[in-house]
């Protein structure tokens, strides 16, 4: 236990979050047990650590243990958790927690037997936390960590402190709202590089971003989906392969027979590897208004404009980079369906978006919101696409 507490103090000791997670308030920390999934490279780690650093300091009743740790290869979880809680341990934080086999019955256990011991666990976004692990329905609750937004980003390179704004504020408020930041900042230095490298935290690591980002599509790949979805080695080669088309596509309906041909398998196969990547957060699936999976989506798109390129670069076209970023921002609280004829999307099914260029020529309809890119302030119906990015 003790060499648990010497990793968990130095972890603790060397963490530094350039940037504080909203979602560290958005949390009940009362509750007894909770989820935080996302997909890999968010910051899943970085924030399980800074919630003890925040809250408990160098106090040892909470402790960080991950699942990589080959001494749980030989004792299980409630073992662990029972000796910690007779040492006085009050909170259990508990890393990937989908590398332990058993993982949802141990967790159930754990909170059935040790009613004073509070646990917080990370897990993919590939897990489905109540839909597949009944044991946990009642008690578990889960929480998403997003990579970061444009918000984010800006707050962290310029110092700022920018707040979050609903989809209301900013459609009833843009221009005051745009005004009071470029105030302090012009939001359009910075807009580009989050497009290009923002969405995922080890940005700020000082390696190559793309080879980066590559290696943890990899391992989305080969560990979220082909572990946890608990599909053979064998078709790892299918899945990426199939990825790299859509992604060389770019945003558009599938050609579900194509790609079945491309990648040598069913049609059905197919539909279910594209459903595997959309929960593995690699893309987003687009549907028409009253339709989802498992009918075919009408555009595929990767989830964030990160990906676009370091996937493809060189066939990265501006208008689909736009597009994706707007689909990705709106994706945390909104619905975002396919729009009709000379619209992009409709959100949550009411409200239409058409994303374009700034001096694009708009026939102005005064029911549709125009996501202009390129422009810093708008003016009625007209908004600049990068405040869409301070939705969370």
């Amino acid at each position: 236990m003790e060499s648990f507490y010497r990793t968990h103090a130095y972890l603790v000791e060397h963490t530094h979050a350039p940037v504080r997670r909203d979602l560290m308030d958005e949390i009940d920390w009362n509750d007894r047990l909770i989820g935080i999934k996302g997909t890999r490279g968010v910051g899943k780690t970085t924030f399980l650590l800074q919630y003890a650093k925040e809250k408990f300091g160098t106090d040892r009743s909470c402790l960080f243990i991950n699942m990589n740790n080959l001494y749980f290869s030989a004792h299980t979880i409630v073992e662990f958790a029972d000796q910690f809680q007779q040492q006085g341990g009050k909170v259990l934080l508990i890393d990937q927690i989908f590398k332990y086999h058993g993982w949802s019955k141990e967790l159930r256990r754990c909170y059935d037997r040790f009613p004073n011991l509070k646990i917080v666990f990370t897990g993919s976004s590939v897990m489905r936390l109540k839909e597949e692990n009944l044991e946990l329905r009642d008690v578990v609750k889960s929480y998403n960590l997003r990579g970061f937004s444009f918000r984010e980003f800006l707050n962290l390179h310029t110092g700022m402190k920018f707040r979050a704004y609903t989809l209301d504020e900013i459609l009833a408020s843009h221009e005051q709202i745009a005004k009071g930041v470029l105030a302090k900042v012009s939001p359009l230095d910075y807009f580009q590089d989050y497009l290009h490298h923002g969405f995922y935290p080890f940005f700020l690591e000082k390696r190559n971003f793309s080879e980066n980002l590559l290696k943890t599509m990899n391992m989305m790949i080969e560990v979220d989906i082909l572990l946890i979805k608990q599909i053979e080695l064998k078709y790892l080669s299918k899945i990426k392969k199939l990825l790299y088309l859509l992604a060389v596509d770019g945003p558009k309906a599938p050609n579900v027979s194509q790609l079945a041909t491309d990648i040598q398998t069913s049609r059905a196969t197919v539909m279910n590897y594209i459903k595997c990547l959309a929960d593995a957060r690699l893309i987003n699936l687009v549907y028409p208004q009253g339709e989802d999976f498992p009918k075919k989506p009408a555009k595929i798109m990767m989830h964030n404009s990160n990906l676009m390129y370091s996937i493809y670069p060189v066939n990265v076209r501006e208008q689909d980079v736009i597009d994706t970023f707007f689909v990705n921002t709106m994706w945390k609280d909104h619905k975002v369906h396919r729009g009709d004829k000379n619209v992009s999307f409709m959100v949550d099914n009411k409200m239409p978006f058409k994303i374009c260029m700034e001096g694009s020529k708009i026939k102005n309809n005064p029911n549709v919101v125009y996501a202009l890119h390129g422009a810093e302030v708008g003016q009625g119906n007209q908004v600049p696409l990068w405040m869409f990015g301070l939705l969370y």
